[in-house]
């Protein structure tokens, strides 16, 4: 099986078993056994959501220590357009920008511009229709394990371009070995990140054999670290290179505003991603031309790595924008360059089938009818399982017990009608989960 690699981590000592991120994660991909909680990593796509909402900060993201920053010549810091948001009353970019050569980076470049190039490379892939519509945005890393994992029937409608992250960090590097004569291993590129699913991105890449960054460091704790050299200048250098359309990516709708096309969504927040996604599916929205979406509510400013409340961030970019031109970066001539185009297609990552032979499969899926018929369907999550029918899938899969559901155990205490109801088979002893 195809298992992705995780930036998202559970700290054992810190997890209550309090239930909390196994309602919120939407994939189905925690549970909660012997009182402490566990990912199911086939399952995970590190969208961060288990963090936001874990009382006791028993999730965390894994990511890059500054120390790293040591074995590279030449460092090039590459920061999110969502990293602009977490500063009140921001008007020059730039200060944002000369402040990272004082935190230890030699150069910037903006995520922001390779977002305009991205841009406009959709365009012209829209308009000359080669691609099938609703073309689904690809920039966000979440979204598309997330069409991986539970609707792999979408996969074609995928827009196979490089990320703007990745297309900034191609060109950096060309620019940097340009400008220094460094080799390209001599150079570190660094992305400043708003989620954890982009530092997964930058392990395990999408559509592409080998991410063009070395690294990333989240947004909060790059902030300070700005804020504090920010509150010193005197002078800035003049190094903001990207416009409102780079900028506008941070935010949801940014992106699909940049196509200057009518006929299309955008959608954020995990929960309302799945039901576009579905209805899609359902061939309901076969006459839009472009479905931007974002995991995270209210776009990239809404990332678990951030610092700034979503809509607080919004705001702030938007007094941003009337310090800003309209885009600086365009590609040269009428055609897309082949290196903005993915190296390999995304695969479907079959994590929902319960066996590799279908005659077993179809028995299993049986069993797993037959159990959850028979669980009382309150969803409630006592068991550790998000659903009823996520504790029968356990169940047939090995993991869990019908004896888990204190309803079910309720109902057969004293009740003779109970004894014996559920076959020996499924009686399984559960199986110790692997966590990442």
């Amino acid at each position: 099986m195809n298992v992705l690699n995780h930036s998202v981590r559970l700290d054992e000592d810190k997890c209550k078993g309090c239930m909390n991120c196994i309602k919120r994660c939407p994939t189905e991909a925690i549970r909660v056994r012997n009182g402490k909680a566990s990912i199911i990593p086939e399952r995970c796509i590190d969208c961060g959501e288990c963090i936001r909402v874990c009382p006791q900060h028993a999730k965390r993201a894994d990511r890059d220590s500054f120390d790293i920053l040591a074995n590279y010549k030449y460092k090039v810091a590459l920061p999110a357009p969502s990293l602009y948001g977490q500063f009140n009353n921001l008007d020059d970019i730039d200060c944002v920008l000369t402040a990272f050569k004082m935190i230890g980076f030699d150069d910037i470049f903006e995520v922001s511009k390779g977002a305009e190039l991205v841009s406009e490379a959709t365009r012209l892939l829209l308009k000359r229709g080669e691609l099938k519509k609703p073309v689904i945005s690809s920039a966000c890393p979440a979204v598309c394990r997330l069409i991986r994992v539970r609707f792999p029937n979408l996969i074609s409608h995928v827009l196979e371009l490089n990320s703007p992250m990745e297309e900034a960090a191609r060109l950096a590097r060309i620019k940097a070995v340009e400008d220094t004569g460094l080799k390209p291993t001599d150079i570190g590129i660094f992305f400043i990140t708003p989620c954890p699913a982009k530092i997964t991105a930058i392990k395990q890449p999408i559509g592409l054999e080998k991410s063009n960054l070395d690294g990333a460091f989240a947004i909060k704790d790059v902030y300070p670290k700005l804020l504090a050299q920010m509150n010193r200048l005197d002078v800035t250098g003049n190094l903001r290179d990207s416009g409102i359309i780079g900028v506008g990516w941070a935010t949801s709708g940014g992106a699909s505003a940049a196509l200057l096309r009518e006929r299309y969504i955008a959608v954020d927040g995990i929960e309302n991603v799945i039901q576009v996604l579905e209805e899609i599916e359902d061939e309901k929205l076969n006459n839009i031309d472009f479905i931007e979406i974002n995991a995270c509510t209210g776009g990239c400013v809404g990332g678990v790595l951030c610092t700034e409340n979503p809509f607080v961030a919004r705001s702030h970019l938007q007094h941003l924008r009337k310090y800003l031109p309209v885009s600086c970066n365009h590609l040269e001539g009428e055609k897309v360059p082949k290196a903005m185009n993915w190296d390999t297609s995304l695969k479907a990552i079959s994590v929902l089938k319960l066996a590799d032979n279908v005659e077993d499969a179809l028995d299993l899926m049986k069993e797993l009818n037959t159990i959850a018929e028979r669980l009382p369907g309150l969803d409630c999550g006592t068991c550790g399982a998000p659903s009823c029918r996520a504790l029968a899938e356990d169940i047939v899969r090995g993991l869990a017990l019908e004896s888990d559901c204190v309803f079910y155990m309720r109902d057969a205490q004293g009740n003779p009608s109970f004894q014996g109801l559920v076959p020996p088979p499924f009686r399984k002893p559960p199986k110790k989960e692997e966590t990442p």
